[in-house]
């Protein structure tokens, strides 16, 4: 049997430096089951390494993509169990190929009722956002969200009205996810409403950014000196500076966290996100040939995208 991979043997662009590489299937490692891939979504996550952000904890050459679902097609030892389940196979190699093995003990089953498209991307934002919610809680506060149109603000503001938050603001870049967010009981700011963020800063007890650069600046300058200020992501691409001790600043990174989680914490993580997940507003998919995955990678640097893209094997 043969397997197709999108790979990246040095960091750059990822429309220049992945190819799709094709080799014969090793066999299956002991304590490993062997999953064929459905249904694999593109993330900021899954894009930034390749360009060598994060160079100095990746091993090149490496497969990218790092969530999705597919069958179980072959088990060693003791997992025949899983045996033809759809689960999601996380923590083991990049998911951006046909074949994808994991350690079986890490490998999340899919409840019946949940579809591919909401399984394949149960595993970086949702997880990102229950945790964060559980480190630095919603409950009683006024919340803000930056980046409010993205997958992971959208869980965040949600759960956070649902764990009891008092208000939630999410701050957008494009117009269209203003009615989305109205929706769902945020309020939604344009990111060129400057007197009205630096407002809702001015009462938010927690804040959780995915932005950084001048507008976490803001932020930091306008909300309360006993505000949590929670940093999780840079998609304006620059950082940005403290200047001053409080109000206190959390780096957050779900990878900071995963080593000290029992494969049965793992687990149980998962059997509370579906719980969530069967209520939430999630948002919309686009499907496309694994073979055009140029076209999907297109797709998701659209400004003012909608849908998200999945790869379909």
């Amino acid at each position: 049997m043969y397997n197709t991979a999108l790979v990246y043997r040095s960091f750059g662009e990822p429309q220049t430096v992945l190819q799709a590489e094709t080799t014969a299937l090793a066999p299956l490692p002991a304590g490993q089951v062997r999953v064929k891939m459905r249904l694999a979504p593109l993330n900021a996550s899954d894009l930034i390494p390749v360009t060598g952000a994060y160079s100095h904890r990746i091993t090149l050459p490496a497969v990218a993509g790092y969530e999705g679902v597919g069958v179980v097609t072959e088990t060693s030892g003791s997992d025949a169990h899983l045996l033809g389940k759809r689960v999601l196979p996380l923590r083991g190699q990049g998911t951006w190929q046909q074949y994808v093995d994991c350690p079986a003990e890490l490998a999340v089953p899919v409840p019946d009722d949940i579809d591919d498209t909401l399984a394949a991307r149960a595993y970086i934002n949702p997880l990102a956002a229950q945790m964060m919610l559980e480190h630095y809680p919603a409950h009683g506060q006024h919340v803000l969200v930056t980046a409010a149109g993205s997958d992971c603000a959208g869980y965040l503001a949600q759960w956070a009205r649902l764990q009891g938050a008092k208000s939630v603001t999410g701050i957008y870049r494009s117009a269209i996810h203003a009615s989305r967010l109205a929706a769902c009981g945020v309020k939604a700011l344009a990111d060129t409403e400057s007197a009205a963020i630096k407002q809702a800063a001015g009462k938010a007890g927690v804040i959780y950014d995915a932005t950084g650069g001048t507008l976490a600046e803001t932020l930091l300058q306008s909300m309360p000196k006993t505000g949590q200020f929670i940093s999780y992501g840079l998609l304006s691409g620059q950082p940005f500076s403290i200047r001053q001790r409080l109000p206190a600043v959390h780096w957050f990174h779900v990878r900071n966290y995963l080593d000290a989680m029992t494969a049965d914490g793992w687990q149980q993580a998962f059997c509370t996100l579906w719980e969530r997940l069967r209520t939430t507003h999630v948002s919309e998919v686009m499907v496309v040939d694994f073979q055009q995955w140029q076209q999907a990678i297109t797709l998701y640097q659209t400004p003012g995208r909608i849908a998200k893209p999945l790869l379909s094997f």
